[in-house]
């Protein structure tokens, strides 16, 4: 497994595909299995907008019990995280269409 597929990276922070890392020069934080998957999706899609459904449809699948809000909620505990490691990214929201990781400007 090389070094290059198992590391996301995006500014200062990556994402370790293999331990479940998010890190950053001031700290690492390890994501629970959902809070991965958003990440990952995020990650590997700087700058695109992926919208709550999407999120949905890959990470909790059409049968899923979860409501729409279940992302909002783990929106929130990755940029909570972000925030705590000095990441110099964010996940920033457009209104009524979907999230995009971005650089802080």
């Amino acid at each position: 497994q090389s070094e290059i597929h198992t590391t996301l990276r995006f500014g200062n922070t990556t994402l370790d595909r293999s331990t479940f890392e998010l890190a950053s020069p001031f700290g690492s934080f390890k994501l629970a299995n959902k809070e991965f998957q958003m990440m990952e999706i995020l990650i590997s899609n700087p700058r695109r907008i992926i919208s709550a459904e999407q999120f949905m449809e890959k990470i909790w699948g059409f049968e899923a019990e979860a409501e729409i809000n279940v992302v909002w909620a783990y929106i929130s505990y990755l940029r909570k995280k972000l925030l705590a490691l000095k990441s110099d990214i964010t996940i920033k929201s457009s209104r009524n269409i979907g999230y995009s990781l971005e650089e802080i400007q």
